[in-house]
């Protein structure tokens, strides 16, 4: 039995979507709007304003007013305060924006409910008390460049500025609060582009900012395409900090529009995270721990589990329960809550997801369960378990962003060593043991950005997250957000 929809839900979808500038919700210059869609039914869900440069010139300075008018000067605790209120808002609204998330993304109504709101409060909480944290340091100096002179020494972290924030489509209101959030935390004011096929929620959280009480033009979202909205707010001079969140192949392309006007940038990019089962795990633990880490979210989350590496030794035995709990999965809308597998976000992610088991498959893997689509209208693919696959395979090293895991055999530490870090990314991995010893040789050796042992995908707002290699520049969360969001200052003081 599906969820009703909340007529909140139904009042906000069916309204007229403009950008959100200096508090105003006002249609793109040119008049020009985008379709959104609903996954599960592949039917258009709404419209929202398309922004051009032109758009984005206007919410920059909007940013940049808000910015070095009253917003950098603000008291800490009175921004600490605003958030906490934003927090509360997020709760006070949370079925609303739960559904409008599931509508828009096709993600399941639970993961909507815990983390696109649940998730966001606790973050929003969190990085609020950061506000009235953010400290320099004192610097006992050595200088001796003049004969008994004295000299005192210490570093003032201020807010970068204008932030540039552009988020994914697989957690839209989660994504936008981890931009947004700390940013202001700092001091900073945001001009935010949500993904193209997701931007609603994003706009809902542009109206629940204002009811907080935080000024006109602190928090801006402009809807529009990635080519024209996404790459004029990468490359724009106006702004001081780029935050991208997405996929390598983009986010290469923000980086060097960000060198260009040497703007401060990070990046958290793709993933192709290896899940290793050690011989001494149980054979059901293992199998339920990988299905849980790729197929959560359909597997698109950039830590998505996507290659697994089990011991030889149980190999057989994993895979065999490993496809019985993919066949077994239940297929269906978001807001269906029996539903355990949801609709990819478009066709377009369906048909690339389909078309990588079909090269794999071409390529010599063999499919152990799913490999097709689903239903007559949606965005569904089955949940796909693929075995004798090889290092070299296109589905072995290429982030699906699906519910696809490739399963490969070791015979030893070393081997798997190798075959894990045998990738461009480095986002995530999961250990799978209860032999101490051997995970803690482990995990030095993995080079990931998050190392999980007997768990995957779980984040914490106080745990650093990021990546190595091409998954990624920086990290966010913990106090790193804070830093990701300052310049540091030196002074020095002759007396």
């Amino acid at each position: 039995m599906s969820v009703s929809v909340d007529p909140r839900a139904t009042a906000f979808i069916q309204r007229r979507h403009g950008l959100l500038i200096n508090a105003e919700v006002r249609p793109s210059l040119s008049g020009a709007e985008m379709p959104v869609f609903n996954p599960a039914t592949g039917e258009e869900l709404a419209r929202v304003a398309a922004a051009t440069a032109a758009d984005v010139d206007l919410a920059v300075a909007a940013a940049r007013q808000a910015f070095e008018g009253s917003w950098s000067q603000l008291r800490p605790a009175d921004r600490e305060r605003l958030l906490l209120k934003l927090a509360d808002l997020l709760e006070a609204n949370g079925e609303e924006l739960a559904q409008i998330e599931t509508l828009n993304n096709g993600k399941s109504i639970h993961l909507s409910r815990a983390l696109e709101v649940g998730a966001s409060a606790e973050f929003t909480r969190y990085m609020a008390g950061w506000a009235t944290k953010i400290e320099g340091k004192s610097l006992d100096v050595s200088i001796a460049a003049v004969p008994g002179a004295k000299y005192r020494a210490y570093t003032v972290p201020e807010p970068v500025g204008v932030v540039g924030a552009i988020v994914p489509w697989n957690f839209p209101l989660l994504m936008a609060i981890w931009k947004i959030v700390p940013a202001l935390a700092c001091g900073c004011t945001v001009v935010l582009k949500p993904a193209d096929e997701t931007p609603l929620t994003a706009l809902r959280l542009g109206q629940l900012c204002l009811e907080a009480g935080i000024p006109a033009g602190v928090v801006n979202i402009v809807t529009g395409t990635g080519a024209q909205a996404g790459a004029a707010l990468a490359g724009h001079p106006g702004i001081d900090k780029v935050a991208f969140t997405g996929s390598t192949q983009i986010g290469k392309v923000i980086g060097h529009a960000a060198v260009d006007n040497m703007t401060r940038f990070s990046l958290e990019l793709g993933g192709k995270s290896p899940v290793i089962v050690l011989d001494d795990t149980s054979l059901d633990t293992a199998a339920a721990g990988a299905a849980g880490a790729i197929f959560f979210n359909q597997g698109q989350v950039c830590t998505a589990g996507s290659r697994l590496y089990v011991h030889r030794s149980a190999f057989d035995k994993v895979l065999e329960r490993l496809g019985t709990i993919a066949s077994s999965l239940s297929i269906g809308p978001g807001l269906d809550p029996q539903a355990q597998i949801n609709p990819l976000i478009s066709a377009k992610q369906q048909n690339r997801v389909l078309g990588m088991i079909e090269r794999g498959v071409a390529e010599g893997a063999s499919v152990i369960c799913g490999g097709e689509r689903y239903g007559e209208s949606g965005f569904y693919v089955r949940p796909t378990v693929l075995a004798n696959v090889r290092p070299d395979m296109q589905v072995v090293r290429e982030e699906i962003f699906g519910p696809v895991v490739v399963a490969t055999p070791f015979d030893d530490l070393d081997e798997v060593v190798h075959l894990a870090n045998d990738s461009v990314y480095g986002l995530g991995a999961s250990i799978w043991s209860n032999d101490l010893r051997q995970v803690m040789s482990l995990i030095p050796r993995i080079k990931a950005g998050t190392v999980w042992v007997n768990t995957h995908n779980m984040l914490d707002p106080s745990m650093p997250f990021g990546g190595y290699k091409q998954s990624g520049i920086g990290r966010e969360m913990g106090h790193a957000a804070i830093e990701a969001y300052t310049e540091n200052k030196s002074v020095c003081i002759a007396y």
